[in-house]
């Protein structure tokens, strides 16, 4: 039965050690398609039956431990058919249904990246957060959703984030996620995603040579030829002008609130150069490496400053890095470094922030809101948890493509530079940077009370 094996799936994370410790979220997509097969991947309304035994499933699974549940109804999120993911389209019956069961157990926080997240729709995300006010009220539980800044309607998220407030008073827990920078898709010859995708005499190089190969072909003058003489169609031109005034030069070291005169667009009209000329030479610096940033979201005005705004809102939580998520295209498991060196020390287009604050904001609130409150503060009893940090030298390398997934998978990673130790339980686990093989981690199972409650 799918309780016991999650009790047991949580049985085998526990005898692993790790260097931090882990925690865990049921998935709304694997339930749904648990327990209603096909019916559940297709997004087919679910019957009263099925949200009694979904509600059933995650009620164990928090029981046994799990920190809450977890759902996506963004179009944005989709499976690897190409259809959107289970229970994208559920209906308020099965999403209360589902959260009754948290709030039968007094345990357990909602999470969601809610429809229009990603800017697919901007008139959903007004009756998202009614009705996710409407349910943290009904089952006394917190609710956190995905919170972003979308070009379509780049001022909706104020609106937003005033409504989860307003909900307060009505006795909500709502707590809008935001992100630390923009959602930036890398551009390079590694990653998932591309500029020159479009191109095929590029996408044919591509299809059959390895790194170092395609390299040396893109330095063939003949080759680049080829490439950069590309004519699109009228639909592929206008599509890849848009790209250009949105795509920048990330640079070293990376720059991530670039201003305008490194958009792609703006330096080829500086240079009296064809954007993809610019964005040739870009991508083939420091040996093929190299990667341009192209902000999807949270980069509307081409500033952090809204960003700046919704991380002050007193309802905010700070997250959305996706460390384990679009690893081909997306490295933004860096952010918490980002929060210190960019916020407290190196910002210069707008207003920085309070270091102590940074680091409550990444620590301490974000523990309380999973009722971790044995962590997160440097207090006598609570767990020795703690980075120590030379601020001044501290600072993010460039990111960089590691083929070390299964069949030789490649994942974008990005190292630091400025972590003196690593202290997880009062054991070190890093020292400047090198895991010393101790694992002191363990899966947290539920929510955790102050030492002497």
């Amino acid at each position: 039965e799918a309780p016991a094996r999650l009790a047991g799936a949580g049985d085998a994370l526990a005898r692993r050690h790790w260097t931090m410790d882990i925690g865990t979220q049921v998935p709304h997509g694997a339930v749904r398609a648990y327990v209603m097969g096909e019916r559940g991947a297709r997004n087919e309304p679910a019957t009263p039956e099925d949200i009694a035994a979904m509600a059933a499933i995650v009620r164990e699974a928090v029981d046994a431990g799990a920190l809450g549940f977890s759902t996506s109804r963004t179009l944005a999120h989709i499976a690897i058919d190409g259809e959107p993911v289970p229970g994208t389209f559920a209906a308020e019956d099965e999403l209360f249904g589902i959260g009754a069961a948290l709030g039968d157990l007094g345990a357990g926080i909602f999470e969601l990246a809610p429809m229009g997240s990603a800017g697919e729709d901007v008139v959903a995300p007004e009756k998202e957060v009614d009705w996710m006010c409407r349910l943290s009220a009904a089952i006394g539980r917190p609710v956190t959703f995905a919170l972003l800044q979308v070009d379509p309607a780049p001022d909706l998220w104020r609106e937003l984030m005033d409504r989860s407030l307003d909900a307060v008073a009505a006795g909500a827990q709502v707590y809008p996620q935001v992100a630390g920078r923009s959602t930036g898709l890398l551009s390079g010859l590694q990653t998932t995603y591309c500029l020159f995708d479009v191109i095929p005499a590029y996408t044919e190089l591509r299809s059959r040579l390895g790194f170092d190969d395609l390299v040396a072909a893109l330095r063939d003058p003949d080759v680049r030829e080829r490439i950069l003489s590309f004519e699109p169609d009228a639909a592929t031109a206008e599509r890849l002008a848009g790209a250009y005034d949105k795509t920048y030069v990330l640079g070293t070291p990376p720059d991530y609130e670039p201003g305008p005169d490194r958009t792609i667009a703006a330096i080829a009209a500086r240079e009296g150069r064809h954007p993809l000329e610019v964005a040739y030479d870009a991508m083939l610096a420091d040996d093929g490496r190299a990667m341009l940033l192209v902000p999807i979201l949270n980069y509307s005005d081409g500033s952090l400053e809204p960003i700046r705004e919704m991380l002050l809102h007193p309802r905010a939580a700070l997250g959305l890095a996706d460390g384990g998520a679009h690893v081909g295209v997306i490295c933004d498991a860096s952010t918490p470094t980002f929060m210190l060196t960019h916020w407290v020390r190196d910002r210069t287009r707008g207003d920085r922030l309070p270091l102590e604050w940074v680091v409550r904001k990444q620590t301490r609130d974000t523990a309380r809101l999973y009722g971790l409150d044995d962590r997160g503060t440097l207090e006598p009893g609570m767990l020795g948890d703690v980075n120590v940090i030379d601020l001044d030298h501290l600072g993010l390398r460039n990111p960089e493509a590691a083929a070390d997934l299964p069949a030789g998978g490649v994942r974008l990673v990005q190292r630091a530079d400025g972590y003196v130790a690593t202290v997880k339980r009062g054991v070190v686990t890093y020292e400047h940077g090198v895991d010393t093989g101790a694992r002191p981690g363990r899966l947290v199972r539920g929510a955790q009370p102050a030492p002497g409650r």
